[in-house]
């Protein structure tokens, strides 16, 4: 799932500053470390197809085409998704949230 003009979640930071550092990339894979203090969040962006596993949670405020939510994640939760066409959030909790985003990539044959 592409999202247009938006930035994916590596580009996209908050308030100038990043948010996401690359951990690996290769041919079949990218991996993200996401950390989001209380106060900071993720700008608009899109995902592709990925895996997420939270290292450390917090509560977040999500914002995509359906509304508003907030969400209560915590060390260990998982989730997957088949892409996300755009969203953003920011960390209403208390502590910092750190999250690893892995994107599979389709093969190249």
């Amino acid at each position: 799932m592409q999202g247009g003009a938006l930035p994916d979640p590596l580009a996209a930071g908050w308030k100038g500053e990043k948010v996401c550092e690359l951990l690996k990339e290769n041919e079949k894979l990218r991996a993200l470390r996401c950390t989001f203090a209380p106060g900071v969040g993720h700008e608009r962006h899109f995902h592709a197809a990925h895996f997420g596993y939270v290292l450390e949670g917090s509560k977040m405020r999500i914002t995509d085409k359906t509304g508003t939510r907030e969400v209560e994640l915590k060390a260990g939760d998982t989730w997957t998704s088949d892409g996300v066409e755009w969203h953003e959030a920011v960390n209403i909790g208390k502590t910092a949230g750190v999250y690893i985003i892995v994107e599979p990539k389709e093969s190249v044959e």
